[in-house]
């Protein structure tokens, strides 16, 4: 058990135990799913906690302890009674940064195409606009000027990625390449969208490219629902093996490639790094992925893949050479 699952079981301890009183050591701990001793610990550690500033009459007061002679095992039947909970009673609220991180991925959440109940998100983020606000300010209008969010997707594709996705159909959308910045007319059956360090991303099948591929929604300049064709090889798992599988070094701040990509962690890495085994379609875009994360990731096969990031490595370190 972690550090951190024992926190979340300590901070949910004493309000639970302010909701059912009367409740018996052996039923406290079938709740949280773990063993009278634990449960014993976990009390013990209540019992020396407090307010920041701690004195007499400052401490969380619980017993959990019967009347048997000193040195006899608690029985199981033991109630808790919790004396004085302190501050541990009442709910926890959110610091400013919290708030603010949350109010930042909802407003992120409310452009995304493919979400199903977007209202209720605005209307999460608008209350928490609200309680965020500082004392004596209108609500919610310095937070909401300090978190405006855009992800620049045109309002007529999301509509449309929206209908494809809810009523099953497909996708003629009018792409600009990031890379060789060509604008070329594609067919896709979309799967998804994800948002990656808030760029969202169509997760779809390609007809065009024969394959799985992802579409920075803000770089789509135009989209139309056509209907279903038929189903296309990703989605039934039969399709063809990618051009190239990676095994790759990743350190913390690169891991978001494995989600990103749909990679496999193999191990964990010192630091918060990760070893993950990636598949892509294309070997150069990979080549440009693993130069864009620079110091952050490592191949570590295929050698030839490695060789390839290596030369163009050497080729852009070249082209400064005469500075």
């Amino acid at each position: 058990m972690s550090a951190a699952d024992r926190l979340t079981r300590l901070l949910a301890l004493v309000p639970w135990l302010v909701a059912h009183p009367g409740v018996t050591l052996r039923e406290c701990a079938e709740h949280f799913g773990v063993t009278q001793t634990q449960l014993e610990d976990d009390l013990s550690l209540l019992v020396v906690s407090g307010d920041e500033v701690l004195g007499a009459g400052r401490l969380v007061d619980i017993q959990f302890w019967s009347d048997e002679d000193e040195g006899e095992q608690t029985p199981s039947d033991t109630v808790i009674t919790v004396v004085d909970a302190q501050s541990l009673d009442r709910p926890m609220r959110l610091s400013t940064p919290e708030a603010m991180s949350l109010i930042v991925a909802l407003r992120m959440m409310e452009q995304l195409p493919g979400v199903d109940d977007r209202a209720a998100i605005a209307s999460a983020a608008t209350k928490l606009e609200r309680l965020a606000a500082p004392s004596g300010g209108r609500a919610g209008a310095e937070v909401a000027a300090d978190v405006a969010v855009d992800l620049h997707v045109a309002p007529e594709v999301r509509a449309a990625v929206d209908d494809a996705l809810s009523e099953g159909r497909e996708l003629a959308i009018r792409y600009a390449d990031g890379t060789s910045g060509a604008i070329t007319q594609r067919r896709v059956v979309p799967y998804g969208v994800v948002a990656v360090d808030g760029i969202a991303y169509v997760d779809a099948y390609c007809r065009s490219a024969g394959g799985r591929r992802t579409f920075r929604v803000d770089r789509i300049l135009d989209a139309q629902v056509v209907e279903a064709g038929d189903t296309p090889p990703q989605a039934t798992g039969s399709a063809g093996s990618p051009s190239v599988e990676a095994l790759v070094d990743l350190d913390a701040s690169s891991r978001w490639v494995v989600e990103a990509h749909r990679g496999v962690i193999v191990s964990e890495l010192p630091g918060g790094g990760a070893r993950a085994r990636l598949a892509l379609h294309d070997p150069q875009w990979a080549v440009r992925l693993v130069l864009s994360l620079g110091v952050g990731a490592r191949v570590v096969e295929p050698v030839s893949l490695a060789e390839s990031v290596a030369d163009a490595a050497r080729a852009a370190l070249a082209a400064y050479s005469g500075r």
